[in-house]
């Protein structure tokens, strides 16, 4: 029988493997370390959670207007004002079942057959499949070290051609947590001007930031900027509602009438409830997120501090988000019970099955000389785990 010629090309996600591999695991009673998860530990914050039991008790639970409630909608809004200074009316957002659905229906709904989308290296496992899924072509650019692995107009350049449509930014980076400043983000509206091309700027790390430093959004850089960015963003990670999977996108009312009649023949609405959540946590408190992020400080500066003492070792320091990127290169050809380490692919099975400890390939970002640690897990794994690590490389040879 021949299937879907485009469903062969997609490949899956790397991450989701070794995290499921983990996960098979435990349930077998293994105790096994994971450094995979891209979620926090925390729970949903409790008014978050009540808002969502009221919303059920009070019979919300029927179909939603496919792009979310007005309510939601307006709410949406009201934070890109406050947070980022960004006038958006209620038909110019689609709330969609998390981050990825949203970039998924900006991509249908630009993109046309062999149309270009240049995504830096490294990036999130996601970001190329989605682009292939909507018939449109992936074009990676390697970012460089020096430059904390963020875009320069000279590789910009050396790529953009008649077919690009598209230009990617995600910043707070996963896997990097590197972070585009002001500068930065000018001279790429600028390239996006200069060359007509729609921005898709991924936000759903925004409030994790570390340091004293500042997320701006590329669309509050200038009214052009503005017109030709969809921006990208969600609840999954600042307010710990991953499993509620609430994602939305801002941009031109055109693009999001588009992405909106897209998402109602893929899924409809997002289920009714996490909507009413939505909202709670848009418009409640904020105090247990920013305890939250405090905490995620304090694990990232024990991480680093650790294993920058770990010889052999060296890492990208993160600005926002919550992974770190270690570089593993100088212990590839070495060998553990026979087994070579040539790969960080290799590195990642090898430890899982030494030491039981789970983290994600750099391969999986266009990065195979690093593996991610996600230190969105408490501080007694974050120990734990790296003394798995560091007894894996004592033992390789």
């Amino acid at each position: 029988m021949d299937l879907s010629s485009k469903a062969k090309q997609i490949n899956p996600s790397i991450t989701l493997e070794i995290t499921a591999k983990a996960k098979a695991l435990k349930e077998d009673g293994i105790n096994v370390v994971s450094f995979g998860a891209g979620e926090p530990d925390f729970n949903t914050p409790d008014n978050i959670i009540k808002a969502a039991i009221k919303a059920m008790n009070e019979g919300k639970t029927k179909y939603t207007p496919a792009s979310g409630i007005l309510d939601l909608r307006k709410a949406i809004c009201k934070k890109f004002k406050n947070d980022n200074n960004l006038e958006y009316k209620p038909s110019q957002i689609v709330v969609s079942t998390g981050a990825k659905q949203s970039l998924a229906n900006a991509f249908m709904a630009i993109l046309n057959k062999g149309d270009e989308v240049i995504i830096p290296v490294p990036y999130w496992v996601s970001y190329p499949e989605l682009v292939k899924l909507a018939d449109g072509v992936p074009v990676l650019v390697n970012t460089k070290k020096e430059n904390d692995y963020k875009y320069s107009i000279e590789e910009l350049r050396k790529v953009v051609n008649s077919k690009t449509k598209a230009i990617l930014i995600n910043s707070p980076n996963n896997p990097t947590g590197s972070i585009y400043s002001k500068e930065d983000l000018l001279e790429i509206a600028s390239f996006a001007k200069e060359n007509d091309l729609i921005i898709i700027s991924d936000e759903i790390y925004e409030k994790l930031i570390y340091d004293n430093e500042k997320h701006i959004s590329i669309a509050s850089l200038s009214q052009d900027a503005y017109e030709r960015t969809i921006v990208i963003n969600g609840l999954s990670k600042s307010y710990a509602m991953t499993g509620w999977r609430v994602g939305y996108s801002a941009c031109s009312e055109e693009i999001a009438k588009l992405m909106g009649s897209i998402q109602s023949h893929v899924t409809s609405n997002i289920n009714s409830i996490s909507q009413y959540a939505a909202i709670e946590a848009l418009e409640g408190p904020q105090d247990s997120i920013k305890s939250m992020i405090v905490e995620f400080e304090k694990r990232r500066n024990y991480m680093i501090d650790r294993i920058e003492k770990i010889n052999g070792l060296s890492l990208i320091k993160a600005k926002g988000a919550f992974y770190i990127m270690v570089d593993v290169s100088k212990f590839y050809g070495k060998s553990i019970n026979g087994n070579i380490i040539k790969t960080s692919l290799d590195f990642s099975k090898s430890i899982l099955k030494e030491e039981n400890l789970a983290v994600i390939p750099g391969i999986a970002f266009g990065l195979d000389n690093y593996i991610r640690l996600s230190y969105a897990t408490s501080m007694d794994v974050i120990e734990e785990g790296l003394n798995r690590l560091e007894a894996y490389l004592k033992n390789l040879v």
